[in-house]
Order: structure tokens, then sequence, then C-alpha cells
């Protein structure tokens, strides 16, 4: 396979990005309260029909909560897997009764952001015709590499290998086609989570047809490497506030649990999800065009260093430990993450002497995904039976607290 072209606005892009990079350890004064932190107003109205094709290990757990937070906002109502499920019945093809109450609401959800397989026609059905859509993609070598950890346990093709190196080394001697739906997540996920077969032959009339098709589909895509700057772009594209994609990073994992890839294993990913690889290539490039385009690299600057402002502020009002730490040292079990395979997936503790408003707000921040769409159903869906995800006892009082409080 032939070498990236290094396009203009790709270049640009980077050659920027390593300049400000190095500014994230500069340490910043800030003098007001968080309520009083300037928000430049903005002469536009806020997009709140809004798809977000959730993909995996893309760092999509965290949009998640920042959409959910919006929803809660702006009181929206979103679209949520029926009953038990705690995804919109991925990894089947999406269908529009995975929705809670389709039947009864229609065409009337605001928000949808829940893991499902894309299937647009049927998406059509729950979103209103005027929805804003976009997904996020990730680079497929740490991708995979994230992958083999966090589904270590339950794809054959990760079970049967002995590391990451190992099943990249020969993986068609771990990877079984036949068993296609429960080795997803070891090829071309991303492919996949766009609703296309992720051992589909590379071909390139086949790929330039299916990225044609996702531009048709999808307003705008993210890349998870640039994820502030992507925060920056979709605040700009859906006329959203600072606040509303302020975000801490969520469903992360502990250094120690990532294995080294080799440089053959890295090649090795371009050419095992070959899909994925042409995808976030084609992607990356139109992200970089799209800023270049609407804000521009100088604003971008600026605008990024206000959105990490902010996150330090909110990590020194909520965060007693002012960073993630791992499984166990969360204090309250009621914020721990959902753990897989090898890894140890990260959370945090808040502060204890925070005002109700101020909790209310820290909680909602770190919340992981499992439990703010448990509490999301229990608000929308009171007569509905409580989604039973094997939470501790300490839960219900945390949900109980969670709770919106009636009007005077």
């Amino acid at each position: 396979m032939k070498s990236p072209v290094c396009t203009s606005s790709l270049c640009l892009g980077l050659i920027f990005l390593s300049g400000f990079f190095r500014m994230k350890n500069k340490d910043y004064t800030i003098s007001k309260v968080h309520e009083e932190l300037l928000i430049p107003f903005m002469p536009c109205r806020a997009k709140t029909n809004v798809m977000f094709l959730k993909t995996h290990k893309t760092a999509s757990s965290t949009v998640l909560n920042i959409m959910f937070r919006f929803a809660e906002r702006y009181n929206l109502t979103v679209a949520l897997p029926a009953d038990q499920l705690v995804h919109l019945g991925y990894p089947n093809t999406f269908l529009a009764h995975f929705v809670e109450e389709f039947q009864t609401i229609g065409q009337n959800y605001n928000i949808m952001c829940n893991h499902l397989r894309f299937n647009p026609s049927e998406v059509q059905k729950v979103m209103a015709a005027n929805t804003f859509y976009f997904s996020i993609l990730r680079n497929p070598i740490p991708l995979l590499e994230s992958s083999y950890i966090y589904y270590k346990d339950t794809v054959p093709a990760f079970r049967i290998s002995k590391d990451v190196n190992e099943y990249l080394a020969s993986p068609m001697k771990y990877y079984h086609p036949a068993d296609y739906k429960q080795n997803i997540y070891a090829r071309n996920i991303m492919w996949f989570d766009f609703g296309y077969d992720n051992n589909a032959e590379d071909n390139k009339k086949y790929i330039q047809a299916v990225l044609k098709e996702i531009e048709q589909n999808f307003h705008l895509i993210l890349i998870a490497e640039y994820f502030d700057e992507s925060m920056i772009l979709l605040k700009h594209t859906l006329c959203w506030d600072l606040d509303d994609v302020v975000y801490f990073k969520l469903n992360s994992r502990s250094q120690d649990t990532v294995q080294t890839l080799t440089p053959e294993s890295e090649e090795q990913i371009k050419a095992w999800c070959s899909l994925d690889w042409k995808l976030y290539l084609h992607f990356n490039q139109s992200f970089w065009r799209r800023i270049e385009e609407t804000i521009g690299l100088e604003e971008l600057e600026k605008e990024v260093s206000r959105l990490r402002m902010r996150q330090k502020l909110l990590m020194e009002t909520c965060l007693l430990d002012q960073e993630a730490v791992g499984k166990d040292h969360i204090k309250n079990k009621a914020l721990l993450p959902f753990q897989s395979g090898d890894a140890n997936i990260l959370g945090y503790n808040l502060k204890q002497d925070l005002d109700n408003r101020t909790l209310r707000t820290c909680q909602k921040m770190v919340m992981p995904e499992l439990q703010y769409t448990s509490y999301l159903y229990a608000v929308q869906h009171p007569h509905k039976k409580r989604k039973q995800l094997g939470l501790p006892l300490l839960w219900t009082t945390f949900h109980e607290k969670m709770q919106p409080t009636a009007p005077n």
C-alpha cells in the first residue's frame, strides 16, 4: 500500500497541532469562579435534532456523555434502547423498534447516540427530517490494540491468541469469518458500525462508493486523535455553547494495560483492517479541510485553549484527585465504569463539599455510560421497569439523588 499523501490542508493542520499540543502542560491562571466564565454570544440557533453514530473504542463514550447532558439541558427526548437493552440492538442492523416507545413517540425524538449498527432508512423513521448526523473515527492502529485488550475475553480471535502481536502476526490463524458476529471487533470494526461488511474485499471502486455514501449520510465526521479540535468544530457546526462540549474523558483505561505494538504489527493493521484504514485517511483529510473552510487554524487554537481552560477549571471544582483513577480507587461504586477484558477502565472521585447544583453538574460529567443510560431511561420512561445493570446498592441512593426536583 502506498503511503498516504500529505495534502496541504492535512500537513498544515498537523504542523499547527504539533505546536499547540505542547501547550497542554502550560499553567493557566484562572481568577473567575466557573459560573462567571464568559461564553461568547453566538447569533445562531442551536441544532437540537442530532444523531451521533457511536463507533467503538473511538472516545465515543465521552461524546455520548456530552449528548446526554445536552439533552437534559434543553429537555430533549432521547431515543433510548428498549426494555433491558443498553444498546440499540447492536450488533444487529438497527431497526426502529429497538427504540423505547417508538410506536408511541414516532418521529419525534431529538437525540440518538447509543451504540447501533447504522441503517439509514430505519434511523430516519425515528429521527426528524432536519436531523444533523455525525460520527467519530480513530486511527485503526491504536484502535485495534484497544479493542484487543477490551474484548479479550469475548472475541474468539482475541481469546485464543496470547497477545495482540501474536494475533497480528497471523490473524487468519485465529480469525474465522464464519464467526464474524463474534469477531466483529477483530477486523474493520468502524466499517461494520457504519453498516457495511467488515470482511468485504478491498476494492477501490467499492471503497469509493462507500465513502461517498457515508458523506451523503453524515454531515460531519470527527477524529478521536484531535478530540478537542473535534469538539470545537462540533460546537461551531451545531451552534452550541462551550459548556455543551466541555467534558471529562470517560471509559479510558490505565496505561499499564496498553500492549506495545511492534512496527510489523502496525503495518499489518493497515493491511488487515484496510477498509478502516482508508476510511480513516479519507475523513482525517476532510476534517482538516472543514476546519480550514469554517473556523480557521488561528481561531481553532484560541478556542481549544478556552475549552482546556474550562475543563481544567471544572476538574478543579469537581474532582477529588484532579484526574481519573483506577477501578480499585473509585470510592463511590455507583460511579464505577463497566469493566471488560484485560482493561482497567478508569473513573473519578468527586469532592465531598459541593453544593447541590455543582454536585449535579459534576455527577453527570463523570457518570459512566450504562449508569447515565439507565438514569435517563428512568426519567424519560418512569412507568417502565428500570434497567437492571447489576449495580451495587449504593446506586439506589445515588439514583434518587439524581432525580429532578419538582418545581415549587
